[in-house]
């Protein structure tokens, strides 16, 4: 599959089967995200891999009980966690190099979008969620300190991709020199 194809195609996925993902097609993924570009080359995220589903019950307990992934938890084989050293993206000489302070979100959003697409490519959904108690899910999860959980996403199977949510069209969100300045006439 092509990178265009995917990014096109590629959608939220919250119902799976329950078919397991072949351990060489998992490492193929993990390697994709490890490969994502980070702040000074920092590659600050880890990713821990949840199977047992006794885990995956107690992280989907650290989601809001109207979130639409919450079932997705218990249904994937997989749930995949990503945990970020916090303090050294976006840093030099230990203090931040720029206004926005730590880059450890950005870096480790960019880690699983690559996520993301590889499963994709392999026909298996995803979908980002970031609403959760982070202070639950590190403890179940045993997080240490300086490191927060950014982000996780069920990873599995589905029998029909969802429909494409509608997307602004170019001309409302480009512009040319300066903010404001229509790029597309």
């Amino acid at each position: 599959m092509e990178l265009l194809t995917a990014i096109r195609e590629r959608r939220s996925v919250r119902k799976y089967k329950s078919k397991p993902v072949p351990e060489e097609i998992l490492m193929e993924i993990l390697d994709a995200a490890r490969l994502a570009p980070s702040w000074n080359n920092t590659q600050v995220w880890r990713f821990i891999v949840v199977k047992d589903q006794g885990t995956k019950a107690k992280l989907s307990e650290t989601l809001r009980p109207t979130n639409p992934a919450k079932a997705a938890y218990l249904d994937a084989p997989i749930v995949i966690c990503a945990a970020a050293q916090r303090g050294l993206s976006g840093f030099y000489k230990g203090e931040a190099a720029t206004n926005r302070g730590d880059w450890f979100m950005f870096d480790t959003a960019l880690a699983m979008e690559h996520l993301a697409l590889a499963a994709w490519q392999f026909g298996l959904g995803t979908v980002h969620v970031g609403l959760f108690d982070g202070t639950k899910a590190e403890e179940i999860l045993k997080v240490p300190e300086g490191y927060s959980i950014v982000s996780m996403t069920p990873l599995g199977y589905f029998d029909t991709p969802p429909d494409a949510k509608p997307r602004k069209p170019l001309q409302e969100i480009l512009y040319l020199n300066t903010y404001g300045e229509s790029y597309i006439k």
